[in-house]
């Protein structure tokens, strides 16, 4: 299970399938699309995945709240994606000039299911801000956030600044971001998860997996028109230039940092238990999940043949 429909910062999985890298593990994959990175984490136990594409976090968030979860198993994201967009030349600059903002969101968003920790890292009172929920596309959005009807925007940087592209607005002068990176540094973002069912009864199957997609990260380090071309061959309607500079932002943004340069795929324990500490004290649940409880190192392959960042 995907997150969203077939975009450009998937492109590793397309890779890994049209490079036969998981034939090479013995494995047939095929794909459905989500609705959202937050999502998909409750729709792989629901909808019977074997596997998915879902947010660490909200797998955090679903095991404090006691409810059934798979496991990560590969971190994709070392850094959150999560922001509100503005309109640049407006008066909200800082997250405390947000009070008394009217912002939108899509159903389960990410950023905006994170905002009660985003309004504990910055001061922000989060009765001070009104929320409408939406099923418009962010394309649509953009342009009625600019001309007033909104204050600002859920979502992901660079899903924000894409589809911004695709309206035709100039999103490097248009936006202004208040980014989760900045504020609440702590969070992760999107991670390869499995069932935990799938887990125990194919161990062999999991790590496989977990190969196939570092080989599929590599390939779309190495050649990133090459990586928008397998997300075009599942979505010809694709808009190339926005989904282009879509997943070139999401590599820099999200997968760009020290340790991603090292080796992508594992995560920090202590990061881990500061994001549950964060969201059991943020929504008040009774507990505050231990990191192996969320994820799994063991199917990682050795750090000489992760995929790395670069620079």
């Amino acid at each position: 299970m995907l997150n969203t429909f077939y975009s450009g910062p998937q492109a590793w999985f397309f890779l890994a399938a049209d490079n036969g890298y998981f034939a090479d593990e013995g494995l047939e994959v095929s794909f459905t699309e989500g609705s959202s990175l937050a999502r998909a984490v409750g729709g792989i136990v629901t909808g019977g995945f074997d596997a998915g594409y879902g947010d660490l976090n909200e797998l955090v968030r679903l095991q404090a709240a006691e409810q059934e979860t798979p496991v990560a198993v590969m971190a994709i994201h070392n850094r959150p994606p999560y922001s509100i967009a503005v309109d640049a030349a407006g008066p909200i600059k800082t997250p405390a000039d947000l009070a008394g903002a009217r912002l939108i969101a899509h159903p389960q968003d990410a950023a905006w299911l994170l905002f009660p920790e985003f309004c504990r890292a910055t001061g922000l009172d989060p009765d001070s801000v009104t929320i409408t929920i939406s099923e418009a596309p962010h394309t649509q959005m953009v342009p009625q956030m600019l001309a007033g009807q909104w204050d600002g925007i859920f979502g992901f940087v660079n899903t924000l600044n894409a589809q911004g592209i695709e309206a035709g607005v100039d999103v490097a002068t248009a936006l202004h971001h208040l980014t989760w990176i900045d504020h609440a540094p702590a969070f992760y973002g999107g991670a390869l998860m499995v069932s935990r069912a799938f887990r125990t009864d194919h161990p062999q199957a999991v790590a496989g997996l977990c190969r196939a997609v570092s080989r599929g990260l590599a390939n779309t380090v190495a050649d990133i028109d090459g990586a928008i071309d397998a997300v075009a061959r599942r979505n010809p309607a694709l808009d190339r230039a926005a989904n282009r500079a879509r997943l070139t932002g999401t590599l820099a943004l999200e997968m760009g940092d020290a340790a991603a340069q090292a080796g992508l795929g594992d995560v920090d324990d202590a990061r881990l238990r500061e994001i549950a500490r964060l969201i059991a004290a943020a929504k008040d649940y009774p507990r505050q999940p231990e990191p192996t409880a969320v994820f799994d190192r063991f199917f990682l392959p050795p750090m000489a043949n992760r995929a790395r960042m670069s620079g």
